[in-house]
């Protein structure tokens, strides 16, 4: 199959990227000149800049298109007003998760979706094959490109572009940079203060090349998907596809948070519901190394007697806390502060189960 290309990807070629297939896309895992180490510090301590394009996106629009959208995705959209963001899940009817992804709510009439890029095309015909008359469904996962400015220093580099940055986190602003309209968003996936930028794809480019020269005062470093992993596995955000499937709801992956239980509907509810009481299913938790032990993903749990417990869904080495840190699933039995044991190529390490995040967030602070 043949991947598909950022409008970026000229300027990561350029900048010596290594690039890697993620989603179906050719996208940049890291940069000549530091790697991940550095592009993960470089958005901890002062400001990175992901392109992160390969994003879905898609346009819910007409009369009663928030409802519709409150109709089946699990979050309720009714607690957010217009120019809000919420995070929420699409699932199937037995609860799997066949994506989560963000809803951007301009109106009743208006909801923009930003889900993950392996699984648009999926959640797109999910609501056309369901949509009611009047609300139409369209996949603009090609028309925009979306630009991540993360780190504490994001504020100043988006001030020296005149763009806004006094909205809340998880909220949005239209604006325009060199003359092109974009939408500002105050979302983000590494935990740290940040914005994502949604760019008509004609001005990717320039808005890039506009956003590197802004941010030269402030040491700006591109960065790849891998500090954009590191990153998002000390905050304990889930990816799909890890933490997220098809066999793991949100009840598993614990995201009930961004459920509306009191909805009258949605879809897969009764399926979540069923899980949530019967509380018999393996839960998402953190596991935090004791040694030197550096755990992957598909490795397993296992109690001091050697039986089962779980397995690794994510698992890196933290550049923050510079030791070994995962997300697994594991039995609800298991308590936090215990200690397990990770089966690390034959080795047998020690970790301790520990609750998310790892490294205290930044991306509410004013």
């Amino acid at each position: 199959m043949d991947l598909l290309h950022s409008p970026l990807h000229d300027r990561h070629v350029a900048l010596g990227a290594k690039l890697a297939e993620f989603g179906g896309w050719d996208m940049p895992l890291e940069y000549a000149g530091g790697g991940v180490l550095a592009e993960h510090k470089a958005v901890r301590e002062g400001v990175g800049l992901f392109d992160v394009s390969h994003l879905g996106k898609a346009l819910v629009r007409g009369a009663g298109a928030a409802a519709f959208v409150n109709e089946c995705f699990t979050n309720d959209l009714t607690r957010i007003a217009p120019g809000k963001a919420q995070y929420t899940l699409c699932c199937d009817e037995d609860g799997g998760t066949v994506d989560d992804l963000i809803a951007y709510l301009r109106s009743d009439f208006e909801v923009f979706l930003i889900p993950n890029a392996a699984n648009t095309t999926a959640v797109v015909e999910r609501l056309q094959a369901a949509a009611p008359a009047g609300v139409e469904v369209t996949n603009l996962h090609r028309e925009y490109a979306v630009l991540a400015i993360q780190g504490p220093s994001s504020d100043e580099v988006l001030q020296a572009l005149g763009l806004p940055v006094d909205h809340e986190y998880m909220s949005f602003a239209d604006a325009t940079i060199a003359g092109r309209e974009i939408t500002v968003c105050r979302t983000g996936y590494t935990g740290e203060r940040g914005y994502e930028l949604v760019v008509p794809t004609a001005s990717a480019v320039e808005v890039w090349d506009a956003v590197v020269a802004a941010g030269e005062p402030y040491a700006i470093r591109a960065c790849g998907l891998g500090a954009r992993d590191t990153l998002r596995t000390e905050m304990g955000y889930p990816l799909h596809g890890h933490e997220l499937s098809a066999e793991i709801s949100p009840v598993m992956a614990r995201a009930g948070w961004a459920v509306g239980w009191k909805k009258p509907a949605f879809w897969g509810k009764a399926a979540l519901e069923q899980q949530r009481a019967e509380k018999t299913v393996r839960t998402l938790r953190g596991l935090l190394a004791q040694g030197r032990g550096i755990p992957r993903p598909g490795m397993s749990v296992l109690d001091a007697d050697g039986g089962p417990l779980g397995e690794i869904t994510s698992g890196t080495f933290s550049p923050t806390l510079r030791q070994g840190i995962a997300l697994a699933l594991l039995e609800q039995s298991v308590e936090d502060g215990a200690t397990v044991v990770v089966d690390v190529r034959g080795r047998s390490e020690a970790f301790t189960v520990t609750k998310p995040p790892f490294v205290q967030p930044s991306t509410k602070e004013s």
